[in-house]
C-alpha cells in the first residue's frame, strides 16, 4: 500500500502509487523484464473536479493468458477487441478494488467492484461502465479474490462455454478439457460433473493431475507431457470417443482430439495457449475429421455473455456457499511480484487461478 505524507496543516496529502509499467512491444513469450516497477505520486486521493470517473484502491489483480496479446503491436482495427499496451504506460487487466471517490451516479465511495483496472495501487478509471458492483458485506463468506476468477471473467467464460456456446452436455456424455487445472478448466470440469458427465482433464504436472482427480472431482486426468502419443492416450481414456471437448490448448492436442471425437461431437474453443507465442502456428493434419464426423466447432469470448452475469451469479453463489464447488487460487503478494506471476502463466508455473494481492 502506498505511503502517505503531508507537510503543514492545509497542505495536500501526497500518496505514493506503485505501478507496473510496460517497457516495449514483445515478440514470442513475454519476459519479466518486459515490465518494470515505478512509483508516482497522487494528491489527496480525490478525483479531478468535474470527473465522471472512479478512483479505485486496487485489492486484487488477475493474471490472464490473453494479456500477452496486448504486449504485441496490434494494428488498429475494428475487429480487434482490445488495443496494445502503450510502451511506458501502466498495463491493465481485470481486478477487484474499493471505490475511494466517484463521479459516477451508480457507484459511491466504499463500494467494492470488479472489472477492468490498471496495474497500480490506485487507479483512475475514466470509463466505469466496465466495472461491476460487488454486493459484498463484512459477514459475506465469499472471498473478494473470487471476483478475479470464479465470480469474474473466468467464471463467466466457463459458464457460457459449457451451457451457452454449444449444446450443453447431457447426463452420461464424455467430456474432455485441456488445461483443466487452470482458472477456467477447473470450473468447466466441475460444472460437467454436476450434470453427471464422465469428465477427463489434461494438465502439465503430476501435482495438477492429482488436484483434478482428488480435489476437483474429475473422473480421470493425465499429464500430457508424459504421453508420447496423445492419440493413444485419448483412446485409453475415451475408448468410445468424446462427445464434448473444451479446447484451451490447440496444436497437437487438438489434432489428436479430432481423431477421437464421436460423430456429431461438439468442440467449444476457449483458447489455444500452445499457439500464442509461435511465429508460425502448428499445422493440423486431421481436419477432414470435421467432415467425416460432422463435428460442430464454435469459438467464443466471455465478452459476448456479460449480459448473463446476474443469471450466472444466481447459479454459482449458492454452490460456493454450500461448498458444492472448489476453486483453487495461486496468490502472490505485492504488486512488485506481479510481472513474475504473469509471465509464469506461459510456462505453467501457476497452480490454479493466478492473481496478485495488492492490498487488504
Amino acid at each position: 500500500m502506498g505511503e502517505k505524507s503531508s507537510n503543514n496543516c492545509g497542505a495536500e496529502e501526497v500518496v505514493e502509487n506503485k505501478q507496473v509499467i510496460f517497457r516495449d512491444y514483445v515478440t514470442g513469450y513475454p519476459k519479466e523484464s518486459d515490465m518494470y516497477i515505478k512509483t508516482s505520486n497522487i494528491n489527496n486521493l480525490k478525483l479531478p473536479r468535474g470527473s465522471n470517473g472512479v478512483l479505485l484502491k486496487n485489492l486484487y489483480l488477475s493474471c490472464d493468458p490473453t494479456m500477452q496479446f496486448r504486449m504485441r503491436k496490434i494494428p488498429h482495427s475494428p475487429s480487434h477487441q482490445s488495443e496494445s499496451y502503450v510502451p511506458g504506460s501502466v498495463i491493465n487487466g481485470f481486478g477487484v478494488g474499493e471505490v475511494l471517490d466517484s463521479g459516477n451516479p451508480k457507484l459511491k465511495a466504499g463500494d467494492l467492484v470488479w472489472g477492468t483496472t490498471t496495474w497500480e495501487e490506485y487507479s483512475l478509471i475514466q470509463n466505469p461502465e466496465s466495472l461491476f458492483k460487488i454486493e459484498h458485506t463484512d459477514d459475506d463468506d465469499v472471498p473478494l479474490s473470487y471476483y478475479t476468477g470464479i465470480l469474474g471473467m473466468p467464471g463467466i467464460t466457463a459458464y457460457a462455454g459449457l451451457y451457452e456456446v454449444n449444446d450443453p452436455p447431457k447426463k452420461g456424455e464424455c467430456v474432455f478439457i485441456s488445461a483443466a487445472s487452470g482458472a477456467v478448466g477447473q470450473l468447466v470440469g466441475q460444472f460437467a460433473k454436476s450434470m453427471d458427465c464422465y469428465v477427463v482433464g489434461s494438465a502439465g504436472t503430476q501435482e495438477k493431475v492429482d488436484l483434478l482427480k482428488n480435489k476437483l472431482g474429475f473422473d480421470d486426468a493425465f499429464n500430457y507431457k508424459e504421453e508420447p502419443d496423445l492419440d493413444a492416450a485419448l483412446k485409453r481414456y475415451f475408448p468410445d470417443g468424446i462427445d464434448l471437448y473444451f479446447e484451451q490448448v490447440g496444436g497437437k492436442m487438438l489434432d489428436a482430439v479430432l481423431m477421437n471425437m464421436k460423430v456429431h461431437g461438439r468442440i467449444t474453443v476457449c483458447g489455444m495457449i500452445s499457439q500464442y507465442n509461435l511465429s508460425q502456428p502448428q499445422p493440423l493434419n486431421n481436419l477432414m475429421q470435421i467432415l467425416f464426423k460432422r463435428l460442430t466447432i464454435k469459438g467464443f469470448t466471455h465478452r459476448d455473455y456479460h449480459h448473463l452475469y446476474p443469471k450466472f451469479l444466481a447459479t454459482i453463489l449458492p454452490y460456493i456457499r454450500q461448498n458444492k464447488i472448489e476453486y483453487v487460487e495461486d496468490i502472490v503478494v505485492g504488486l512488485e511480484n506481479g510481472p513474475k506471476a504473469l509471465v509464469g502463466l506461459f510456462s505453467g508455473l501457476n497452480f490454479g487461478k493466478q492473481l496478485v494481492r495488492v492490498s487488504h
